[in-house]
């Protein structure tokens, strides 16, 4: 081994997401040693952190043992323990880099990252050779592979060994050259495989309509078919199908969560399910994306900063927080923080566009503060966070515009049906709730700081705006 070795280093190559390796190789009179693998130093220097689960090893004894064309649906991070091999791979992936090789010479002192859909290929150049590849998923009989014919003409891999004195499979021998080859699917390699939970609520209906639109490939699943807190039933889906989760379940029945029944039901979707995915999005290495709440606050601060630590008032707000710090956890993820939800369903603007049609007078609080969140910002917001490379961690998103409360939403509502915002009188929280018994404490004070999504390059539409067009969407449809 050299006395000067190299240092470690992470280069780039014509084929995108493909890295090459230089690995430190210390040796002496007694042999050598390497780090193989090392997480912190590797990530630093731009290797994704892809956490691996699943190490193979590949003995060869003869010189010349040729293996591939082979893309398979994980990543692979390969380095040789003993030996060399040629290595050559090609971008069978869907998009402009399909067909692009490259081929290097890999011996203990290189490595390579192969993303998943790039095919692979060894030919062994000593005998003896073993090579070593960490995976991020295990192995499965029924996973989706690639292949491309070693001797195809178009790839024109430049075999140091010519394949006819080569050793081949003959599983190899009959692969498809690249014009019968089926690419492998973009939606498997970019992220884009997105799995909504809760969708048939009013935000995930939202998701399901615009991650498709930004090119996602979606699947949405809700109750009663799909529980998240039944962590054997989780256990029991094929996570390698998707990249991403959005978990938009949640018990929203504030009130309801106060009672003996309500209170298990409200942890269990809230705290239990989401500590469900949370360890799934760790395990498979996944981006969760989860939907959380002001309610996590007293409302004694305004305007809550994502740093905030949480003060919850109730049994909704405590559930909510113990979701959130489960999800904190997960090393790919994006807590998103929201508040006054509206979107295609019952909300509280629909409420008041009802109330007035009835020639209803109703009080409404006036002492609790903030801005309405509509759906098309929320999910817009949330399609940004995953497609601008934004840091993971917590984000607030509501509208923008100015504070108000539930009783300025309510009178512009009356107004803008044509009615008197003298029809709606102005309360307190207390008095609204005067002798009612079993109602959860509300935060007075709601509004979310929007500073650090903004520096991500989002801004959401104006509360009062979109309320405006929406009330119009429901007068005039």
């Amino acid at each position: 081994m050299t006395e000067s070795p190299k240092p470690l280093g992470v280069t780039t190559t014509p084929i995108p997401g493909f890295l090459r390796l230089d690995l430190t190789v210390h040796g002496d009179n007694r042999g050598w040693f390497k780090e193989n693998w090392q997480r912190e130093k590797m990530v630093a220097l731009g290797l994704p952190d892809f956490a691996p689960v699943q190490n193979n090893i590949s003995f060869n004894d003869e010189v010349g043992v040729t293996r591939g064309i082979h893309a398979e649906p994980w990543d692979k991070f390969v380095s040789v323990a003993t030996g060399k091999v040629f290595g050559a791979w090609v971008d069978l992936r869907e998009g402009p880099s399909f067909g692009t090789v490259y081929t290097t010479v890999i011996d203990p002192s290189v490595a390579v990252f192969v993303p998943k859909g790039v095919g692979n290929a060894y030919q062994t150049l000593e005998p003896g050779t073993a090579y070593t590849y960490l995976v991020n998923d295990h192995w499965s009989p029924d996973a989706r592979y690639t292949f491309l014919n070693l001797a195809d003409e178009t790839a024109a891999v430049p075999w140091p060994i010519p394949l006819e004195r080569a050793i081949l499979s003959d599983k190899d021998r009959s692969h498809p050259r690249v014009a019968e080859v089926t690419p492998f699917p973009a939606a498997a390699h970019t992220g884009r495989r997105v799995l909504v939970t809760g969708a048939n609520g009013q935000l995930g209906r939202e998701l399901m309509r615009q991650l498709p639109e930004a090119g996602f490939t979606v699947t949405g699943v809700d109750l009663p078919d799909v529980d998240i807190a039944d962590a054997t039933q989780m256990a029991a889906i094929d996570w390698s199908r998707y990249d991403v989760v959005v978990n938009a379940a949640a018990w929203t029945a504030v009130d309801a969560s106060e009672t003996g029944e309500g209170r298990p039901a409200t942890w269990r979707a809230n705290a239990t399910g989401p500590s469900v995915l949370a360890r799934i999005a760790s395990e498979h290495g996944l981006t969760l994306v989860h939907i959380s709440s002001e309610y996590v606050f007293d409302g004694t601060i305004e305007p809550h900063t994502e740093d905030e630590p949480p003060s919850p008032l109730g049994v909704y707000g405590q559930s909510k927080a113990g979701g959130d710090a489960a999800v904190t956890a997960v090393p790919r993820h994006y807590l998103v923080r929201t508040s006054w939800v509206v979107g295609d369903g019952r909300n509280f603007a629909k409420t008041m566009v009802g109330l007035a049609a009835r020639g209803v007078r109703p009080s409404v609080v006036a002492d609790q503060t903030g801005r309405l969140t509509f759906t098309t910002d929320l999910v817009a917001g949330i399609i940004h966070l995953l497609t601008s490379g934004a840091d993971y961690g917590t984000y607030n998103i509501s509208g923008e515009g100015p504070l108000v409360s539930w009783y300025d939403v309510a009178t512009r509502v009356y107004e803008l049906v044509g009615h008197s915002a003298d029809e709606v009188t102005a309360v307190t929280t207390s008095e609204y709730y005067a002798g009612q018994a079993g109602i959860a404490p509300r935060p007075l004070k709601s509004a979310l700081d929007l500073s650090r999504i903004a520096a991500t390059g989002f801004t959401p539409a104006n509360s009062m705006e979109r309320l405006d067009a929406y009330v119009r969407s429901l007068t005039q449809g």
